[in-house]
């Protein structure tokens, strides 16, 4: 799927027998043909996997030394009918001295010889030599190779597509292919897997990392035959270790979303399987269940301290909030409470304000008002009503108009009432708008956008819910169950009046689409995909829930309200950062109000 920037990439632990390249070339035959029918593109080996890593003082034999070249030529002609890129692991001498080499073949030949630069590990520098021969050319199997540390490729079809191959996760760029030979030590493996997991994600890099395998020693120590792909510090894919028969795993790496660092490459024709097998998140910015409850502390300590480090600074004033009984504003008087807590506050110097207006409803009002009694918190009814009223007389505007005016000025109606009395308080006002409002431009400009600081300004809706969820299953009993009936409300502005049975009628959801939708097309814009990447993987992911032109319709809405509502980006209130993704103008995402989405219009409109 390279025309959507992915290639699979795959690791293989093979079944050896130690100091028999005859056997092990048979099986490597029989691996790297599984991993074409796999759908593999490039393929890693063990250390040293023609010959296993345990050979000891065997490696001064020539006899060894000299099978080398004729397995690996023989696993050339075996494999020359299927088009796949492979890395094996090989002693080789050149010029004179022994190294312990891996060897990139391409299109049925050698295209780079990579020998290992420090070999100080265990008793390895008693057979092998450290490479310190910078980048030299030499010929092998009848072909000048380039032989020197850390190589880089380039697919000569997509400049795109840069893999290196190497010793050290800390030194490779774009998808990096290593090999290892650690013993299977107490506390190794979780250590190898950290270690990933930082080099990637520092290095914005995949590593496609292999071990030696079961089948290596049992006498001085054992290895556990692991595996592991990891693409920007997230777990792709690995093995099972501890198994005695060979295996393959394999994913499918995003490397337009890594960074090749090189100056100079060599070129090679990677081949495009045209498979595709990866499974996105549906929820990108909820945290995943092995540490759910973990990453939901921290969201809320961060939020909070943030806000208490604001209120500190201001001499601890009155926080004031508008409630509306829904979601949003939920979660910013938890997060006030929190506050509150942390710095030994009297919780009545909350101020929560229901604004009762023409589109709400008894069920949101009850909560509301049961919500913030609940917590301790000051409660205040001001309904806006009448001002409404006044304001539309004074402006010309029918009471009949269902106008975006209509609406508006209903929002800013309620902003004007909590700048207002959080002014006779000597208090604060907490904005209570989201992430995902901001991005889509979902709120009014100068009425619920403005606040004194902004709590959830980079939670986006989805967490939003998960977090009130989570505040819910931490409280007591009748808390919880307010909480609850706040979940269980459509989520609406309730700008318009309710129907005849005074349900709510004004549903986000039905005019702007999706939360799930928009907040996964919001987390793979931020880090640059293209809207045609951005549809492809939708599709993918959403396969059983919405239909492609469902995808194409949000995805258009999507890029539409994000490049229309800058401008209210442009002048918001403070908000601390939680995640990865962050629309503050100051210093995450800055972008001009003129900006043209023409391109990204006309992609979707070529799917």
């Amino acid at each position: 799927m390279k025309k959507y920037g992915f290639i699979r990439v795959g690791n293989i632990v093979n079944n050896l027998k130690i100091g028999d390249p005859l056997f092990n070339r048979e099986e490597l035959v029989k691996l790297i043909k599984e991993a074409f029918a796999k759908g593999i593109s490039i393929v890693n080996t063990p250390e040293l996997s023609l010959t296993g890593y345990s050979c000891g003082d065997l490696f001064y034999q020539d006899s060894l030394i000299n099978e080398i070249e004729n397995s690996i030529k023989y696993i050339i002609e075996k494999t020359k009918n299927i088009d796949i890129t492979y890395i094996l692991g090989a002693p080789l001498k050149i010029r004179g001295k022994l190294y312990n080499c891996n060897l990139v073949v391409n299109k049925n030949n050698v295209v780079g010889i990579i020998p290992k630069k420090y070999v100080d590990y265990d008793f390895e520098n008693r057979w092998f030599a450290s490479w310190d021969e910078g980048i030299i050319t030499y010929n092998f199997l009848g072909n000048d190779v380039i032989v020197g540390n850390n190589l880089v490729f380039r697919d000569i079809n997509d400049s795109n597509l840069v893999f290196s191959v190497g010793f050290d996760s800390r030194y490779l760029t774009g998808i990096g292919f290593m090999n290892d030979s650690q013993y299977e030590l107490v506390g190794n493996y979780e250590f190898i897997k950290n270690t990933l997991m930082v080099d990637s994600k520092h290095n914005k890099s995949a590593l496609v990392y292999t071990s030696c395998g079961l089948n290596e020693s049992s006498s001085a120590g054992l290895y556990g035959g692991y595996s592991f792909i990891y693409e920007n510090g997230k777990l792709l894919n690995n093995n099972e270790r501890f198994d005695f028969e060979s295996n393959i795993i394999y994913a499918d790496v995003d490397y337009e979303d890594i960074v090749g660092k090189y100056n100079e490459f060599i070129d090679v024709d990677v081949v495009d399987r045209e498979v595709f097998n990866r499974l996105y998140k549906e929820y990108p910015f909820v945290p995943s269940d092995d540490d759910f409850n973990n990453r939901c502390s921290d969201i809320v300590n961060t939020l909070s301290c943030g806000l208490a480090r604001r209120l500190k600074q201001l001499g601890y004033p009155k926080c004031v909030l508008g409630i509306s009984g829904g979601l949003d504003s939920t979660l910013a008087f938890l997060i006030v409470v929190e506050a509150y807590k942390k710095l030994k506050l009297d919780l009545k110097n909350i101020i929560g304000i229901t604004m009762p207006g023409f589109g709400t409803t008894g069920r949101t009002y009850n909560n509301a008002c049961d919500f913030v009694k609940e917590y301790g918190a000051t409660l205040r009814e001001i309904s806006i009503k009448d001002a409404s009223i006044l304001h539309m007389k004074d402006i010309g505007l029918d009471e009949n108009d269902r106008s975006v005016a209509y609406e508006n000025l209903q929002a800013r109606e309620r902003t004007q009432i909590l700048m207002d009395v959080a002014n006779m308080e000597d208090g604060f006002v907490i904005g209570t708008g989201d992430l995902s409002e901001a991005a889509l431009g979902w709120c009014t400009y100068n009425g619920d956008h403005m606040s004194m600081y902004s709590v959830n300004a980079n939670i986006p809706k989805t967490l939003v819910r998960i977090l009130v969820k989570w505040f819910s299953d931490n409280a007591n009993k009748k808390q919880s169950k307010v909480i609850n009936s706040i979940l269980d409300t459509p989520i609406s502005p309730e700008l318009l009046p309710p129907d005849e049975a005074g349900n709510i009628l004004q549903k986000t959801e039905s005019s702007i689409g999706p939360y799930v939708l928009h907040d996964f097309f919001l987390y793979h814009f931020y880090k640059g995909k293209s809207i045609k990447k951005i549809y492809f993987i939708a599709r993918e992911t959403f396969k059983n829930s919405f239909g492609d032109d469902d995808i194409k319709k949000w995805l258009k809405v999507f890029v539409r309200r994000f490049f229309t509502q800058q401008f209210k980006r442009n002048c918001v209130p403070d908000g601390v950062k939680v995640g990865s993704v962050s629309l503050d103008s100051k210093k995450d995402f800055v972008m001009n109000s003129d900006v043209s989405m023409n391109i990204w219009l006309n992609e979707i409109d070529n799917f």
